[in-house]
């Protein structure tokens, strides 16, 4: 037997006392220590992440999303306020002071003008929220007889329309968009 051996054998016991010392201490604190480890586990465990990450940009996305289709509605009503008002115009400007050959607002009254843009039809637009003024200033020919409205031919019929438009997107507080379109035309008749 050689020297290393022999110690070997000397120094055995007591390496078997101190491991089963360090296993038994161990198994003691293990339960902490797997408990910490436990959590350390479900606090860095990625499971849910792409669920959270997924729910974070769809609300981004859907945001963008009916935000652009609530810009596209807005445009879509501008260019029905801008209809509205080159329509409404054309109304007037036919209907001046020496109309003939129409059954009613011969000559037309602003009262007619509203009433007529009201009743344009366009899908998805709301008539309650539509706002005509309509002006005839004298810039041509004289009133004669001196009237209010100074609807004779030569002489300008001019129509403002507003739309309030409300704007609802998610994520931002609710508004409201004013539209608003102008036409001047001269009257014919």
């Amino acid at each position: 037997m050689a020297w290393g051996s022999k110690s070997r054998q000397l120094l055995e016991p007591a390496v078997r006392e101190t491991e089963s010392r360090i296993v038994l201490h161990s198994w003691q604190a293990g339960s902490v220590a797997m408990r910490r480890c436990r959590m350390r586990r479900l606090l860095w465990r990625e499971d849910g992440q792409s669920v959270v990450e997924t729910a974070i940009s769809a609300m981004g996305v859907l945001g963008l999303f009916f935000g652009v289709m609530e810009m596209s509605l807005a445009l879509y009503t501008y260019h029905y306020v801008s209809e509205a008002a080159r329509q409404a115009t054309r109304y007037a400007m036919v209907r001046g002071s020496s109309c003939s050959g129409f059954a009613s607002a011969c000559p037309a009254a602003a009262t007619d003008v509203q009433n007529f843009v009201q009743g344009l039809d366009f899908p998805g637009v709301v008539p309650a929220n539509v706002a005509v003024t309509t002006t005839w200033p004298t810039t041509g020919s004289a009133c004669t007889p001196s009237s209010l409205p100074c609807n004779n031919p030569g002489n300008v019929v001019n129509v403002k329309v507003v739309y309030s438009f409300p704007v609802t997107i998610p994520f931002v507080p609710n508004s409201t968009l004013s539209l608003s379109s102008t036409s001047q035309m001269v009257i014919s008749q």
